[in-house]
């Protein structure tokens, strides 16, 4: 009989039953009751999901959590849960918020000892608050009398954590694992690394031989990912290679599923992509805005830009990205450039060719190409990169060149001033409660100081000399900054002396930080902007505007900034439609652009508006309104001068992105939009009174990612 209830009491595990859960807590009472809470974080109660300031909570059951952000992340306290029996091999839970195993923790005590610590997956900016399962293994303590304790004890960034549903359990739930590394002999050109957008950030270590050679914060798919990140690895071949991550559960596949391949994975379609611009710039993987360091090297554009890698969204560690041109249309995408270190991550700034070697940085026959970048840690800095061939860039062991001014001091644009012999360096600086840009003055690029400051710009500078009217003789100084904000005036070399208010830029949306090239080989002041085009199901998310050709204009009102689209992008250009003049009534039936079918388009036209007049580009309208004089581009109303009593337009449609320019430049629109899939047409109608079109030319454009 005994053997025959031993063998009774074992069916049930043969066949894969559990015994009952055993709830701890859920949390769903209106008190904590018959928990014990200390100090303020945990409130009177549990909370019901997100509270006031909070980003948004998810991954909890039922309508209620122990959420710690009650009055924000400087509450402190601590939860503690009544005594009992480990009854079961696993206890389970779900957990999110900050990640401090001494100040954001859940611990499991036993006569007061710690035996186990969980914690949310966040201790840097970004991430969320989702709760995710996690659980300890107890089997060692089963028949002990424990207690909970959930922690908050922390302040600032990520101060708190949010708990879920604990139970006693049979079933394995997923446990977060420490330190999990992956070994890989470097046989192939590409790391794949396995990306789930949203997913907790874990914090990745690379090491070659032994030593950290860098780390980034990205979100690992544990399966199914979303896209695939690469790392290229050429610098490595033959190489051990280990990641190691800091947090992973044990049934993840993150580090399992990558894979060493000769090219991109999931990439047979790369540069055709839905959304995937077809003139406008955007990196092949992950985030993408400012961009960095235009200059003219070695016979090629270059084109650094913030690169977020391993993620969607603009709040992870900044890279520098990098692409080169021979002719500003067609770009080709290198590995990034720069790194985060020590300093931290790599936010915006410029570069230059130090032609006299006035850095010590060039070689004989090889001037040195001098890149500035802001180093945006504790506290934030500026830092100097060196390179002489365009592809293997040094940071100074001086670093960084320019210590902290004030709490906010950023984004570095370095050019030369002839007349004085000098580099000059534009700064924003945050200070005294007002935006200023700094002016600080060097001889050799690695020794600065502060010469003179302007009030009123905000991020992003940019200063360089333009002609008035194409007069070399007659020259003026521009200074603008990341809205394209901007003044004219003139500069001695230490004092910029506006003589203009400071003047709108660009009149659209989603446009912002734009720089110029230096070192250009023609003269020409040719700028890109970071065109803040949301790119959504795509590996990749934001795009660079057009090259843009910056003249400077005299008007009766003062000197103006022009933007017209530069020379180059007419190499795009695959088939012409060209209408002579002709004349538009509201009673016009025929569309005399009824032969244009494209998903890329460029179309010039000069019109004398007695009347209202709309065009249609795959279905985005842009209109002109006689009475107010205004150019409306969908929704968004801006006012457009005529010329000599006509209204002159050029219209760039991608496949993502409108760019609107009118009255030769004076008015540039860009505006980030999706034009409709479906729709390759085009059309021009008057809406009221009599519209005559002088000229009309549409071009059917080519894609610049083909026949690189």
């Amino acid at each position: 009989m005994l053997i025959l209830a031993a063998v009774a009491a074992f069916i049930p595990v043969l066949h894969g039953h559990c015994a009952e859960d055993i709830l701890i807590s859920d949390f769903e009472s209106d008190a904590y009751t018959p928990w014990v809470a200390t100090g303020e974080a945990f409130g009177s109660g549990p909370a019901r999901g997100t509270l006031p300031g909070q980003m948004h909570v998810d991954g909890f059951q039922g309508s209620r959590l122990v959420n710690t952000y009650f009055k924000g992340d400087e509450s402190t306290g601590t939860l503690t849960s009544s005594e009992f029996k480990i009854e079961r091999p696993y206890i389970s839970f779900l957990i999110g918020g900050g990640k401090d195993p001494d100040n954001t923790c859940m611990q499991l005590l036993i006569a007061d000892t710690v035996f186990r610590v969980a914690t949310g997956p966040n201790d840097r900016p970004g991430g969320s608050e989702r709760l995710g399962p996690d659980g300890w293994d107890v089997r060692d303590l089963i028949g002990k009398r424990a207690k909970i304790r959930i922690i908050d004890n922390a302040k600032g960034g990520w101060g708190h954590i949010n708990v879920d549903h604990i139970v006693q359990t049979d079933r394995k739930p997923p446990i977060t694992l420490s330190n999990v590394t992956r070994d890989f002999n470097v046989t192939a050109r590409y790391m794949n690394i396995p990306i789930k957008n949203g997913a907790p950030l874990r914090h990745v270590s690379f090491i070659v031989d032994g030593r950290v050679l860098g780390g980034d914060d990205i979100e690992l798919a544990d399966a199914q990912p979303d896209w695939w990140a690469p790392i290229d690895l050429s610098a490595y071949q033959g190489k051990s290679i280990a990641l190691e991550v800091n947090s992973l559960r044990d049934d993840s596949a993150a580090l399992s599923s990558i894979t060493l391949t000769d090219t991109i994975r999931d990439a047979e379609n790369l540069y055709d992509e839905k959304l995937r611009p077809q003139f406008h710039f955007s990196s092949r993987r992950g985030w993408l805005n400012d961009p960095n360091g235009l200059v003219y090297f070695n016979g090629e554009y270059h084109m650094f830009y913030q690169h977020c890698p391993f993620c969607l969204q603009g709040w992870a560690a900044k890279y520098w990205g990098h692409a080169v041109s021979k002719d500003l249309v067609h770009w080709t995408e290198l590995d990034d450039a720069i790194a985060p270190d020590a300093r931290g991550p790599v936010w915006s700034g410029s570069a230059v060719v130090d032609h006299a070697d006035t850095s010590g940085l060039g070689k004989p026959g090889a001037p040195a190409m001098v890149m500035f970048y802001t180093a945006a840690g504790n506290p934030f800095t500026q830092c100097l990169v060196s390179s002489t061939d365009g592809r293997t860039f040094t940071k100074s062991e001086s670093n960084p060149v320019v210590g902290n001014i004030a709490s906010d001091n950023r984004d570095p644009k370095v050019v030369w001033h002839e007349p004085t012999k000098h580099w000059i360096m534009t700064l924003w600086v945050g200070t005294e409660g007002k935006p200023w840009i700094y002016f600080l003055g060097s001889k050799n690029l690695r020794e600065w100081k502060q010469i003179s400051r302007v009030e009123g710009f905000y991020e992003c500078p940019d200063f360089f000399e333009l002609p008035l009217d194409g007069d070399p003789a007659h020259k003026k100084w521009v200074l603008t900054a990341a809205s394209s904000e901007y003044m004219v005036g003139t500069f001695d070399g230490t004092t910029f002396t506006p003589e203009t208010p400071k003047l709108p830029g660009h009149r659209g949306r989603g446009f912002y930080a734009a720089q110029t090239f230096s070192d250009m080989p023609d003269g020409r002041r040719i700028q890109i902007g970071w065109f803040q085009t949301e790119t959504p199901g795509m590996a990749f998310n934001q795009s660079m505007t057009i090259p843009l050709e910056l003249t400077l204009v005299s008007t009766p009102d003062g000197p103006r900034l022009c933007w017209n689209p530069a020379r180059e992008m007419e190499s795009l250009r695959a088939k012409t439609h060209e209408i002579r003049s002709f004349t538009l009534t509201p009673e016009t039936s025929r569309n005399p652009l009824g032969t244009v079918n494209a998903e890329l388009l460029e179309m010039r036209t000069t019109i004398e508006p007695k009347g209202d007049v709309t065009l249609n580009i795959r279905a985005v309208k842009i209109a002109y309104e006689a009475k107010p004089g205004e150019l409306v581009v969908n929704d968004h109303h801006v006012k457009v001068p005529l010329v000599n009593g006509k209204l002159e337009l050029t219209i760039y449609c991608d496949r993502v992105g409108v760019e609107v320019f009118a009255a030769g430049g004076l008015v540039y629109i860009p505006m980030a939009i999706i034009p409709n899939a479906e729709d390759r047409s085009a059309s021009i109608s008057a809406l009221n009174g009599e519209v005559k079109v002088d000229s009309l030319v549409v071009h059917e454009l080519r894609s610049a990612w083909k026949g690189k």
